[in-house]
């Protein structure tokens, strides 16, 4: 049994799929085989269903899958913290992060943290959700997750840095637009334009609806945030979307954004495996995105607006909520 058997038995386990595993290790379907039946011969128990549209871990295999990643993933971090110690100063930080969170969370933080640490090469993969956050983290592929707070996912910690309120993007010849919020029936009464299904943001959002008796229109569109605004512009809906950092109200005549007081603010921030981890890199890229929030680097007069009608826009989380995850 090597490293190498527990790492392609662990991809196969993710991707469901020994061909899709031979294709990103640039090797032949029979070679990521082998690998798994090395460790079924060694250990005697069967590891993997074979299945005509894939492979799916046999109860033995998701127990050696879960034990092997949570070690490899520990021993890969060590060696990338090796590397960086060798590298001094230089070295590479892996972050993913959804479409909008360059332009919205991180731009003024990335100049500073460059300007510190200018020989550091900062790679941004982008992903469609939370949960692609997650596979990529316990892949082991990235250093730093920007995600929507959620439940505690296994073998990973979520830490809270910002609080975000919710407002409703109408348009500016709309009726609503001459309201100063958005009340539960104006939402009941409008074709709401909602984050994309099984995001994060969409299950939070739906779960506060529903409390509230706010039933949407099924055929409503869904769109990322910035996407979700511009088809709300266009007279498609309206929007419910965070009152986002970056967003300038002044650049937005074409909108009006309505706070939403009757819903809970959304939480985001980072997700790692171990914080105690982290490459000290690492640690000062997530701590600079932290400090920007709380000393209003993150910007945008579009969540100042709202606080102005509520009393409430973007907030750092609180410090004692801690990490979540286990």
């Amino acid at each position: 049994m090597t490293l190498d058997d527990l790492r392609v038995f662990i991809a196969v386990c993710r991707a469901g799929s020994l061909s899709a595993v031979a294709r990103d290790l640039s090797c032949t379907q029979s070679a990521v085989s082998q690998h798994v039946k090395r460790l079924e011969r060694e250990l005697g128990v069967s590891l993997v269903e074979r299945h005509p549209r894939g492979v799916v871990p046999t109860s033995a295999g998701r127990i050696l899958q879960e034990a092997a990643a949570d070690g490899i993933g520990g021993i890969d971090l060590a060696l990338r913290r090796l590397r960086d110690l060798v590298a001094g100063d230089g070295g590479q930080l892996r972050i993913t992060t959804g479409a909008t969170t360059v332009r919205h969370f991180m731009s003024g933080a990335i100049v500073d943290f460059k300007r510190r640490h200018p020989q550091v090469s900062l790679e941004f993969q982008t992903v469609s959700s939370s949960r692609s956050c997650f596979d990529a983290l316990a892949a082991d592929d990235i250093d730093l997750a920007w995600i929507t707070i959620g439940p505690a996912v296994r073998g990973i910690e979520q830490r809270p840095v910002v609080e975000l309120p919710w407002v409703l993007a109408v348009a500016a010849d709309a009726p609503l637009a001459a309201r100063t919020r958005a009340e539960p029936p104006d939402l009941a009464a409008a074709r709401l334009i909602r984050p994309p299904q099984r995001s994060t943001s969409r299950v939070q959002l739906d779960g506060a609806l529903g409390e509230l008796g706010i039933t949407p229109t099924p055929d409503a569109s869904e769109a990322d945030w910035d996407t979700a605004i511009l088809l709300a512009e266009l007279g498609l809906g309206e929007a419910v979307v965070p009152a986002l950092p970056g967003w300038d109200a002044a650049a937005l005549p074409g909108l009006r954004l309505l706070p939403i007081p009757a819903l809970p603010t959304l939480s985001v921030g980072w997700a790692v495996r171990r914080w105690d981890a982290l490459s000290p890199l690492a640690r000062a890229f997530a701590d600079t995105v932290a400090r920007a929030s709380r000393e209003g680097g993150l910007g945008g007069t579009a969540a100042e607006g709202v606080a102005s009608a509520t009393g409430a826009g973007a907030q750092p989380a609180s410090a004692d909520s801690g990490s979540r995850g286990r």
